[in-house]
């Protein structure tokens, strides 16, 4: 250990990066925060609220305060567009960094999600649009250097499933096909739900589970722990925003995911439909509408319905750097190709890099990897 520095190096500003900086932050631990994008926050910064008449629990808003917390906290120091290019375990953990690429930004203005991302708009190079006042060139974002921590936590996230690997339902070829991330997306943009194809609201929604985990033709047989819990959430979210649209969930099981899901699960049963077999394919139909083939649970017989939007409840894969940070830190992987977290020696793992879970979940992960690293740079109290 580095006793000079002090300091904690965490890789990955999603939730549980964040949670991992503000809890060392708050045992007066200096900490360095990489983030390979341009904005913290995350997959789940873009969520949003599930409330109804009542808290759904979804954590949404525990992300937006998490990331305000850290983006005013003096203790940590943020990089973003920024990546780990080397690991030096000869004098402690020299860690070299390095500019990510950022090639989708060309010739566009992006944007956070959250009015707590800091800087709220980034310009890619070669952009002929209007520039909001306050955004930050791409050319002038990233570190590259090479920086002395103590310790190291892990928290590079999770991949969502390319939902085109499973081409019979069309997404990416049928404009109202979309993924549970594009449905928080387009909530959030509009305040509402509506189809991608015409801004109107959906009077009929299937959600489809389960898609791309539980899944032994494509060798993930993990469950990705989420996916009911937030396709549920969005259903009720629907019923509540319009009482007269007719909701159905196919699904192969319902997983319980919490000590409070099961009293949730009964209350959503009373305005959502569920029918347990998972959907053969999709067709495109008149009205820019969709066509859904099942096979009937009772009958085991082709049924035929139509819906004016499909929701695919796409799993939680290992992260797109996982082998790499594998590689890098000398962390071994599980089975499934996320990250072990059982590695210790002053490298921890937090979150969805160690396999899927809730934001809440994650939390709770990132706080422990959090206590685990003060502990090991002799600063948890």
């Amino acid at each position: 250990m580095n006793s000079q520095t002090g300091k904690v190096m965490v890789v990955g500003g999603g939730i549980a990066g964040l949670t991992a900086a503000w809890e060392l932050a708050r045992q007066n631990i200096g900490v360095e925060l990489v983030e390979k994008s341009c904005f913290l926050g995350g997959h789940s910064i873009g969520y949003t609220c599930k409330a109804t008449d009542m808290c759904q629990k979804c954590g949404a808003c525990s992300v937006e305060k998490m990331l305000k917390d850290v983006v005013g906290e003096p203790l940590i120091n943020v990089h973003l567009r920024t990546e780990v290019d080397a690991l030096d375990r000869s004098k402690g953990y020299r860690v070299t960094l390095k500019k990510s690429a950022q090639d989708q930004a060309a010739g566009k203005v992006l944007k956070g999600f959250s009015r707590h991302n800091s800087p709220l708009y980034v310009v890619g190079e070669n952009v002929t649009e209007a520039v909001p006042e306050g955004a930050m060139k791409i050319q002038e974002m990233g570190s590259e250097c090479a920086l002395d921590v103590d310790a190291v936590i892990l928290a590079t996230g999770f991949t969502p499933f390319d939902a085109s690997i499973k081409g019979t339902y069309g997404y990416g070829k049928w404009e109202n096909v979309i993924t549970g991330l594009e449905f928080e997306h387009i909530e959030r943009e509009n305040a509402g739900i509506v189809r991608p194809s015409d801004g109107l609201p959906p009077k009929r929604v299937a959600f489809i589970q389960c898609v791309g985990s539980r899944d032994e033709r494509l060798g993930h047989l993990w469950c990705s722990e989420v996916c009911c819990a937030y396709g549920l959430r969005m259903a009720g979210t629907i019923r509540h925003q319009d009482p007269e649209a007719e909701v159905s969930v196919f699904y192969i099981d319902v997983q319980n995911v919490g000590k409070e899901f099961p009293v949730f699960y009964e209350r959503i049963k009373e305005n959502v439909r569920f029918v347990r077999t998972i959907p053969v394919d999709i067709y495109p139909v008149e009205n820019d509408c969709l066509k859904l083939r099942h096979m009937a649970e009772d009958q085991g017989t082709p049924t035929f319905e139509e819906f004016d939007l499909v929701v695919l409840s796409i799993g939680i894969m290992p992260g797109a750097d996982s082998k790499l940070i594998s590689e890098t830190f000398g962390v071994p992987m599980t089975v499934d190709g996320f990250l072990d977290d059982s590695v210790g020696d002053g490298i921890f793992v937090a979150g969805t890099a160690a396999g899927p879970g809730t934001i809440a979940a994650s939390m709770a992960k990132a706080g422990k990897a959090a206590f685990d690293a003060a502990k090991y740079v002799g600063g948890a109290k």
